[in-house]
């Protein structure tokens, strides 16, 4: 529920559409619904502008499966990260509408659809094996109701790439560097841009990349200034935040 939607149920009463008890029964699970197994926080929309959102790894399906159905209840946007085909095909037996985003792992159930400002955030991946992060990155990103420029397999082993769209990267609000190996990636847009970037270290490469951390501890050390980090494969981190500073008035 949103500070729009309490004001209008407020407004309601005032003028005599609904009564109170009809408006104790909308609030009736405010803030939070408690399934014992999860508490599904109501209430955050209103303090972060964006609802709860269900990460799904390490959940059963009877457990994700609930928190959608209670979720969708209340008429919220619901999306679910790191969700399995599994999972989406038992979502979509309570709710049809439900989109899964393959690639990201996503399972999207869209309600209303929410405010997208005209500028955009420029999803840039070093490899094509960088590109599930991405996804999940850029997924997120147009879920939350963003405009998303993807461009991708454009590394250091081949700047002309970068080069090439970097017209096109500069006129975005908020950029998004996904790389794995060595990590340069965000170094080299952070030198070039005006623009906040994010950058996403991910476990793509060989032993001495040591599952990410060499992309990480690159990123962290970066000599380009205005370049922040994410956690080891946190595309959704990395579009929650960019969205969070694309919508910024």
């Amino acid at each position: 529920m949103t500070g729009k939607e309490i004001e209008k149920l407020l407004n309601e009463i005032r003028n005599g559409t609904k009564s109170v008890d009809e408006a104790l029964e909308v609030l009736k699970d405010f803030p939070y619904t408690d399934l014992g197994y999860a508490r599904i926080d109501h209430h955050r929309e209103i303090r972060t502008g964006y609802p709860e959102i269900i990460y799904c790894a390490g959940k059963t399906i009877e457990q994700v499966t609930g928190i959608f159905g209670v979720m969708a209840g209340k008429e919220n946007n619901v999306m679910g990260t790191r969700a399995s085909s599994e999972m989406y095909e038992a979502v979509k037996k309570i709710a049809p509408e439900t989109i899964y985003f393959a690639e990201a792992r996503i399972i999207s159930l869209c309600k209303k659809t929410p405010e997208i400002p005209d500028s955009s955030i420029a999803i840039i991946t070093a490899g094509t094996s960088d590109i599930p992060v991405a996804e999940e990155a850029a997924v997120t990103a147009e879920l939350l109701g963003n405009k998303v420029v993807r461009i991708y397999d454009a590394g250091v082993a081949g700047i002309h790439r970068l080069v090439d769209k970097l017209p096109e990267i500069r006129k975005c609000r908020v950029i998004v560097v996904i790389a794995g190996m060595e990590g340069a990636l965000a170094s080299v847009v952070g030198g070039l841009v005006d623009k906040p970037v994010i950058a996403v270290p991910t476990s793509v490469g060989y032993g001495a990349n040591f599952g990410g951390i060499s992309a990480l501890l690159a990123m962290l050390t970066s000599c380009s200034s205005g370049v922040t980090v994410v956690n080891i494969d946190n595309g959704f981190g990395a579009g929650f935040s960019a969205s969070m500073i694309n919508k910024m008035k």
